[in-house]
Order: structure tokens, then C-alpha cells, then sequence
């Protein structure tokens, strides 16, 4: 859920700050702002890189794997745990006004990871900090500061975890305490294909969060930006005859698959004197035919085990 992560948490703020009467310049600053914040748990994906150097590169699986079975030594921990963003939020919040506080809490948090964990996850803590101030200054050039930017980073890195509750590794939400708030992933069905496919729901959602955001922030209609070749999507459904079922185990053919149906938003249209459709209605058409085709394999599927 790389990109979930950041539009929900810019949609969610962005939605909220227009809702009690910011306008839309300083709703986009502070949404920005939280989705940059939400994004900066998983710069512990960096290890994840190290797997890369053994893996066979004519085989794209064998990449894929050897990718994620690195990322298990440092990805969801440390970044991740509830206890950690909340001293974060504070330093990031400081940084751009009381460097010499922020920095020394920060170079705290990082003696204290790498005391409890050792030095790898001390200098993932250590890049986790990087970006975080990087982020801060950011907005504070755009006027977030303050008590709105610990806000946002609070939010940014406050609803990060809960995204990752039903792919893989649970994360660590209360590290560095002993206390394991989730034994394993969510399960939202018992069926693993359907389970992707709920998981896949939920990436969907969070990403039309910040898509109906980023509308209503520009003062444009949804409606009047969905083709109606969006409803090709449709036709996916017969990629439940030839896409193996997914699972948390092989969703790339299905994920990647179903992905490039979005592509259909770009196409130009026949009967249109414009050559090719705007940015805005390729995005929100492409989107659309992804959720309808990932509706349509669902229903395939259903029809198939039933």
C-alpha cells in the first residue's frame, strides 16, 4: 500500500481543512504535507535494495522475492510503531524553527533504536529522520508550522501502520515495548484470493480519498471527468480465466495486470477533436476502469467457486 498510504492521509487532512473553512491553498499545503508524512515509514524499504544484488535478473519473480525477503529484516518495525511517531512528529514540528531540540531528540531516538535493536535498524531510525525534516522544511516554506505541522505529521505517520494490517507483516505499533498488539495480518476473508482482492479494495478506497481530495480542492466535478470507456474495465472480468487466482503469495500477475487497464483513460478518443484526453480525466477515467475491472474479476471469481 505504498501510494494509499499518502493519498489517504493527504485526502483525509486536505478534506478536513476544507471542511471548517481553510481555503483551498492552505488545504493543499497541509494535505501535501501529511501524504509526504505518510510516505516517510517506508524509507526502511531502503535495505529491502541489498536483495537485489543476488537475484537473477532475467526472472522478474525471482527479483520480486528476493526484493521482499529483505525487506523483512527492518520493513514494518521501527518506522512503523506508534511509540516512535510521536516523539518524531514532535522534533519534525521543531526542526524548522528549533533545529539545536529537534536535533538533539532525534539523534536521541536514533542512540535509543540502536540501543534496543542494534546499528542496521538505528540507521534505518537515522534515514527515517533525514526525510522526516526534509518533509518539515518543506512545508514550513509553505506556511504549515507550528501546531499545523505537527498535526499533519501526526497524521502522516499516525495512520501509515494501520494501512499495512492486512498485507504480510503486521507491524510493530508499539515497539519498542514488548507488546505485540496484532500476532498476524488482518484477515478479511478465509478465501486468500478473495482476501487480495479485499486488500486490493482497500488500496483502491484510500486512493480515491485523495483523488475526490485533489477535485474538490480544484473545484472540479468528478462526474465530469469520467469517459465512458471506463466501462471497459468490464471485459477484465475474463482475465479470471487466464490470471492465475491471486494471493498474498503471487498477486504481480494479477496486480500489474489489472493495473494496465487503467491505460485506457489515455487513449484518444475517436470522436473528439483533442488528440488526447486531459491529465485530470485520463486519471480519474483510468482509475475508474481499474476499480471496475478489479469489481469484474471479483465477480468472475465468485462465479467460479460458487
Amino acid at each position: 500500500m505504498f501510494v494509499g498510504h499518502a493519498t489517504l492521509a493527504f485526502g483525509l487532512v486536505a478534506l478536513a481543512a476544507l471542511r471548517y473553512g481553510a481555503s483551498r491553498e492552505r488545504a493543499l499545503a497541509l494535505g501535501v504535507a501529511a501524504g509526504l508524512f505518510a510516505a516517510v515509514p517506508d524509507v526502511d524499504m531502503a535495505y529491502a535494495l541489498v536483495g537485489l544484488a543476488g537475484a537473477d535478473p532475467s526472472s522478474p519473480l525471482a527479483v520480486a522475492n528476493s526484493f521482499w525477503g529483505a525487506s523483512t529484516a527492518v520493513h514494518r518495525a521501527v518506522t512503523h510503531s506508534l511509540v516512535v511517531a510521536v516523539p518524531a512528529a514532535v522534533a519534525f514540528a521543531l526542526a524548522p524553527t528549533r533545529r539545536g531540540v529537534a536535533a538533539v531528540a532525534l539523534v536521541g531516538l536514533v542512540a535509543v533504536v540502536g540501543f534496543v535493536s542494534g546499528p542496521l535498524a538505528a540507521t534505518i531510525v537515522a534515514l527515517f529522520a533525514v526525510c522526516g525534516v526534509a518533509v518539515a522544511y518543506g512545508a514550513d516554506q509553505f506556511g504549515v508550522r507550528g501546531r499545523s505541522l505537527l498535526a499533519v505529521a501526526l497524521v502522516g505517520l499516525g495512520t501509515h501502520p494501520f494501512g499495512d494490517l492486512v498485507t504480510g507483516k503486521p507491524p510493530e505499533l508499539l515497539y519498542p515495548l514488548r507488546v505485540a498488539v496484532f500476532d498476524g495480518r488482518v484477515t478479511l476473508f478465509a478465501d486468500p484470493t478473495l482476501h487480495l482482492l479485499g486488500a486490493f479494495a482497500l488500496e483502491l478506497a484510500a486512493v480515491w480519498v485523495g483523488v475526490v481530495a485533489a477535485l474538490a480542492l480544484a473545484d472540479v466535478r468528478l462526474t465530469d471527468h469520467v469517459d465512458g470507456r471506463a466501462t471497459a474495465g468490464v471485459a477484465y472480468a475474463l482475465a479470471a480465466l487466464v490470471v492465475p487466482p491471486p494471493t498474498l503469495d503471487l498477486s504481480y500477475p494479477f496486480v500489474f495486470s489489472v493495473v494496465a487497464v487503467g491505460f485506457v483513460g489515455a487513449v484518444p478518443h475517436p470522436r473528439r477533436d483533442r488528440l488526447l484526453p486531459s491529465p485530470v480525466t485520463a486519471l480519474v477515467t483510468g482509475l475508474t476502469a481499474v476499480t471496475v475491472a478489479g469489481a469484474a474479476y471479483a465477480v468472475a471469481y465468485l462465479a467460479g467457486i460458487a
